[in-house]
């Protein structure tokens, strides 16, 4: 199975709710990055000023494999729009949070956000942790 398979699998077994035509995503339950990286501790996410979407964790280096080196991996999809902002190597996992800049336009629409961390070298990912559903300022 390819990579991409075994997410569609995934998230189809595990985040897809309801009845045929009324399907729903349970972002609670959906994985952006699965792996055996020690994942995010204390996340939330926020909007703190017009454009911004701000992600925090607690710094859990040296937890299971969690290193201090580790890169933020984080990904907002905008629903209303159908559209995603992502980064792949935020910042250090020993930073705390990280700030995503957003189109203006979306100001006053919901992203969904998920956190998750990939190893210095790229070779470990974490599972993504989602924050929850954040109305951008």
């Amino acid at each position: 199975m390819t990579q991409f398979n075994a997410a569609m699998s995934y998230n189809l077994n595990n985040a897809i709710t309801g009845a045929y035509p009324n399907f729903m995503i349970d972002y609670a339950n959906a994985l952006v990055t699965r792996g055996n990286l020690t994942g995010a501790a204390g996340g939330a996410a926020s909007s703190p000023s017009a454009g911004d979407v701000e992600a925090t964790w607690t710094d859990n280096s040296g937890s299971g494999s969690a290193q201090a080196t580790d890169k933020a991996l984080i990904a907002l999809l905008n629903t209303t729009r159908g559209e995603a902002v992502f980064t792949t190597a935020g910042p250090a996992r020993s930073a705390g949070s990280a700030t995503i800049p957003v189109p203006s336009e979306y100001s006053g629409e919901d992203v969904e956000v998920f956190l998750g961390f990939v190893s210095e070298d790229g070779t470990k990912v974490a599972n993504s942790v989602y924050l929850g559903s954040v109305t951008v300022a």
